[in-house]
């Protein structure tokens, strides 16, 4: 076992000496930052969407108005930082020790334009308010409906624009959408048309809808003399506060961080099948074009095919066990640093979260398991082929056979205990990835010791097998051998060599 040692070992330095290993390790941490980062920092940057309105009606948008403006004016009184143009306003240093009735109360006001203030300071109030533009509100506040859409206002002052020049200004990208609404939107059966060409953004729709939704719903109950408040209440729906039984057997609330844990694995299924199907991969590779090369048979010369191939396993094991630990490294310190960052609101610590010591020891050992279960497949294939070419037409039911778990992946993490998850987490070829994606179940303590003795059986089988097909294989040149040769070396005693056709 030492000269398998001595291979690993140059395995293991060779392939930290190259470019490709160190391109691995470092492409990592910028792929998940970027993830993470992109998203958020494209939201945060996506342009204001410019709207116009036509109301027939005279008045359903001038109350929407007034419902979005005491919305944002709300949320300005609620941010870290109010503006001090809102702070002047009220004479006030903050609005820390303010109710939120009071808030309420206020925001309503100066909405309606009923509030008692200093005429000037709140005619400097809305002068501010009226100028200020998308990246502005942005800063202050994201969710503030200036930061996220924008209403059109016609260089023709005083003039109201039809519907033809609307579309006009839509085609020319001047403007996203528009709304028409007609002379009477609280009868029944009455529609507000939304012209817009882009077909996959249903925001601005959805945000005027529910507005519109609110105050039509509210004009419907004055018509027919029916208490608002008191539909309101009446309407309110039920509140299930949602509860999960403990080890101890006592009941919890369920947190946000509980259901975020429960779908933490699938994210290690991810990591962990491109962890395995890479390095064992890298094995493959590795194994052809020193083949192809004829730097085996130089190995050959010094140690056994049982002791080469036992050496190029764990030492490109190792190799992966590096990069899979930096691997978990990197995505516990971004997950740590970069939401707090971005995105400031953020309550819940991902990174104690992702980086529960269960997951993470779990995360290893399968890699490790399941690396060797595939190493063992792809090294036997390795071995029987003369070149790249070969080998990936041979990767095509090995590659089928690894979509399985990742197009299982969902409805085992919705029901990590049921019947399917259960069966296919006794499919050696499945188990890894099966278990990782249950981990959060957890599945039956007999679950977890049945299914890895099934798989280092399964793993010790495979090496079996690699073993026979390696050690008459890696030497073969020429046309690759029948399926039916592959059997006979499998079934020749050790030491004995079996009859091969000169081919």
């Amino acid at each position: 076992m030492y000269k398998a040692y001595l291979v690993a070992k140059r395995e293991y330095i060779e392939n930290l000496t190259t470019k490709t290993f160190w391109l691995g390790i470092l492409l990592f941490p910028v792929i998940i930052t970027l993830s993470v980062a992109v998203p958020v920092l494209l939201e945060k940057e996506k342009d204001a969407r410019v709207f116009a309105v036509i109301d027939h009606s005279d008045w359903l948008f001038d109350a929407f108005l007034k419902k979005v403006h005491q919305k944002d004016f709300k949320q300005l009184m609620n941010t870290a930082k109010p503006p001090e143009e809102l702070l002047d306003l009220f004479q006030l240093a903050s609005f820390k020790d303010i109710s939120d009735d009071q808030k309420e109360t206020w925001s309503q006001e100066l909405a309606n334009g009923t509030l008692q203030a200093d005429s000037e300071k709140l005619q400097q109030f809305h002068n501010w308010w009226h100028h200020l533009s998308a990246d502005e509100a942005g800063k202050l506040n994201a969710r503030l409906f200036k930061a996220r859409f924008s209403l059109y206002h016609s260089p023709e002052s005083g003039s109201d624009l039809t519907a033809e020049q609307l579309n006009a200004k839509i085609k020319n990208k001047e403007l996203f959408a528009y709304f028409e609404i007609g002379e009477n939107p609280a009868e029944e059966g009455s529609e507000i048309a939304y012209v817009c060409n882009n077909l996959t953004d249903e925001s601005l729709r959805k945000w005027f809808a529910f507005y519109a939704n609110t105050i039509i719903q509210e004009k419907r109950f004055d018509t027919n003399q029916i208490d608002y408040e008191l539909a309101q209440s009446i309407m309110k729906p039920l509140v299930f506060n949602e509860k999960q039984i403990t080890k101890t057997g006592k009941e919890e609330k369920v947190k946000t961080q509980d259901m975020v844990r429960q779908w933490v694995p699938v994210v290690f299924v991810y990591l962990l099948w491109i962890a395995v199907f890479t390095v064992a991969q890298m094995l493959l590779t590795n194994t052809v074009e020193e083949k192809s090369n004829r730097i085996i048979e130089v190995l050959l010369s010094s140690v056994s095919p049982i002791e080469l191939m036992s050496g190029k396993v764990i030492g490109i094991a190792a190799t992966g066990l590096t990069v899979v630990l930096s691997w978990v490294v990197t995505l516990f310190a971004a997950l740590k640093i970069v939401p707090s960052i971005l995105i400031a609101e953020l309550t819940m610590n991902l990174a104690s979260v992702v980086g529960d010591p269960f997951f993470l020891a779990s995360f290893v050992v399968y890699f490790l398991l399941g690396y060797l279960f595939y190493a063992a497949i792809l090294v036997a294939m390795g071995s029987i082929c003369n070149s790249l070419k070969e080998a990936q037409n041979l990767m095509g039911p090995v590659t089928i056979m690894l979509m399985i778990p990742l197009l299982s992946m969902m409805p085992i993490g919705r029901d990590p205990n049921g019947t399917l998850a259960q069966i296919l987490s006794f499919f050696p070829p499945f188990t890894p990835f099966v278990m990782m994606n249950r981990a959060a179940g957890p599945p039956e303590t007999w679950e977890y010791i049945a299914t890895t003795l099934l798989l280092i059986v399964s793993i010790a089988a495979a090496f079996w097998i690699a073993a026979k097909i390696f050690r008459v294989g890696i030497l073969m040149t020429g046309k690759p051998p029948k399926l039916k040769e592959i059997l006979q070396w499998i079934k020749t005693p050790v030491g004995a060599l079996p009859q091969t056709k000169d081919e």
